[in-house]
């Protein structure tokens, strides 16, 4: 965001120069149509009615009174008072030092908040492994949690375990029932047990060490079993969670006692039809909800009041929740719980994502835990791999169902999103090795030195080989519009950042592939002028290190060779 904070600063001294007031929202963008220049200014437009003039009166005033400087090539005023600005060649290509400099820093501390963010996502009932929608809750909340930290917030990962009420007890009771038929008796599973054949695995490996187990015994036994299949999947996969919060902790703990508790010294508590009531209509919620069950049965919303309440205490002024796009009606009553706990509604966030289609050979795959008739997030990433699947959960936007293609994850060719984009940076890898090799007069035929490069860092070969580059020496359009995408970058950030929206990294990191590959076609890196093959040189290991950082913000590697 340097060049656009530094034009900011110039059209205030314009506005001040013209006699008009600087503190205002200069609203630079960057226009679609890159005819139009590399920034637009729709600044005059907005002060037409405060100082009672028409845009284009003020664009000019603006424009006639633009300081002198280098960044600006030319600035020019279009149709009813926009203000199109296109930079120097020198403005545009100092970007590629800025990278090298700052490296894996670069775009860091975009935003300045200081906000304790508890960022909660997936949130699994450990009765059998995560299927492929949780999968899409683990890609999306660790990269959003990994590109909020970037852009400078404090963020806090939580996994929440619904290890209480009625799911844990069926889950128990089906490998009971299996544990039984393993010893030879004649029982049959319930309606509403669970039929996976994992539950005969977690089953056998019960009898296997115990032949005399209880339910008691089989309930912790197949919990932590799960548990342990989870935490597996997830380590896979890359996730890192701060803390893995037992909902049965609530209970053991009385927090749910003393939410209510306080609930009733709020007066925010009635008995009404044998059942008990948190008034959230005074909170904007459409109606009452129940907290208690006539049978004296506690209530999910009584646990989840308890459980935000823990976090508020736990110091986390903002919370964000990553629900399926099936509890769309759970917000209002949970907006009004936020509110009983003396915090804004908008204190908690809740980012609502649509479940994912799972697609194998043209026919949609089934999922359902209780049955076992699916494919498990484990078995889809153990065939696809993690970066395949990370970067397909991750390219659209949370709010729009995914079509995962198992078959095009799978692919090892341009067709592959997430190979065209980690070709690319495999490719300038094998450029910089190639130009190191040449640099040291080594020959194709000398096999130990190319095995030696091949086993250097490539950070180590990329700054022994590029030292003190003339980047004046770039100017051809595609060399520019590399230039252009790389500056964008901490912009992009900044709205994934603020809108939760990785989905935007996901396409900055195609149109940044795109560009290098068509520069790569138009451009020979090694040209024969050293002072050009060095800029091209530094240019390519800007774009580099803009590409790892980007995939690293999805949570997908960057290979060095492919």
């Amino acid at each position: 965001m340097q060049n656009q904070n530094d034009l900011t600063d110039l059209f205030k001294t314009a506005l001040s120069n013209a006699g008009f007031d600087s503190n205002v929202d200069i609203g630079l963008e960057r226009p679609k149509d890159e005819s139009n220049g590399d920034f637009a200014s729709t600044v005059a437009m907005r002060m037409a009615k405060s100082e009672h003039k028409a845009p284009r009166q003020i664009a000019e005033a603006i424009v006639d009174n633009f300081p002198e400087n280098n960044i600006v090539e030319s600035i020019d005023i279009a149709g009813p008072g926009f203000i199109n600005i296109k930079l120097s060649q020198g403005t545009l290509t100092d970007v590629v030092e800025r990278i090298r400099s700052q490296k894996y820093d670069y775009g860091c501390g975009v935003i300045d908040c200081d906000d304790n963010i508890n960022l909660e996502y997936i949130s699994a009932n450990p009765t059998g492994p995560m299927h492929v929608g949780h999968g899409r809750w683990a890609a999306l909340g660790d990269s959003i949690a990994r590109i909020m930290k970037h852009a400078g917030y404090n963020v806090y990962q939580e996994f929440y375990v619904n290890d209480h009420g009625v799911q844990m007890q069926l889950f128990a009771n089906s490998i009971y029932v299996r544990y039984r038929q393993i010893k030879g008796e004649d029982v049959e599973m319930p309606d509403d047990g669970y039929g996976g054949d994992y539950v005969k695995d977690i089953a056998q490996k019960i009898y296997d060490e115990n032949k005399n187990a209880d339910i008691d015994f089989i309930r912790d036994y197949g919990y932590k079993y799960m548990m342990d299949v989870i935490k597996h999947t997830l380590a896979q996969f890359g996730n890192e969670f701060d803390m893995f919060f037992s909902e049965s902790s609530l209970y053991d703990d009385n927090l749910i006692e003393a939410a209510l508790d306080e609930f009733k010294s709020k007066d925010l508590i009635y008995e009404r039809d044998g059942a008990t009531w948190f008034k959230s209509t005074e909170f904007g919620d459409d109606k009452d909800r129940v907290v208690i069950k006539e049978n004296g049965e506690m209530t999910y919303f009584l646990s989840d009041c308890a459980y935000h309440k823990n976090k508020l205490d736990r110091g986390f002024n903002h919370l964000i929740d990553i629900w399926g796009a099936d509890h769309h009606g759970y917000i209002p009553r949970m907006k009004a719980m936020i509110q009983a706990w003396d915090k804004l509604p908008d204190s908690l966030e809740v980012l609502l994502g649509q479940l994912v289609n799972l697609f194998r050979d043209g026919e949609k795959v089934r999922m359902s835990k209780r049955s076992g008739d699916m494919i498990t997030f484990q078995e889809l990433i153990d065939e696809v791999g993690v970066d395949a699947t990370r970067y397909l959960m991750l390219s659209r936007s949370s709010d729009q169902q995914i079509d995962f293609d198992i078959e095009l994850a799978k692919k090892q060719d341009s067709s592959n999103p997430v190979y065209y984009v980690q070709y690319a940076h495999a490719r300038i890898c094998s450029i910089l090795r190639k130009a190191y090799l040449d640099l040291k007069g080594f020959s194709g035929s000398q096999g130990a030195d190319e095995a030696r490069v091949e086993c250097m860092p490539i950070e180590e070969i990329a700054e022994t080989l590029i030292c003190n580059p003339e980047l004046k020496y770039l100017e051809h359009e595609n060399e520019l519009e590399l230039c252009r995408l790389m500056d964008s970058f901490p912009e992009v950030l900044k709205m994934a950042a603020l809108q939760r929206a990785p989905h935007k990294l996901v396409k900055y990191s195609q149109d940044l592939a795109h560009a290098f590959h068509l520069f790569y076609t138009n451009c020979h890196v090694m040209a024969e002028s050293k002072k050009i093959r060095k800029a091209r040189l530094a240019l390519c290991d800007a774009v580099r290190i803009t590409l790892d950082l980007t995939l690293g913000l999805l949570g997908v590697s960057a290979p060095t060779r492919m």
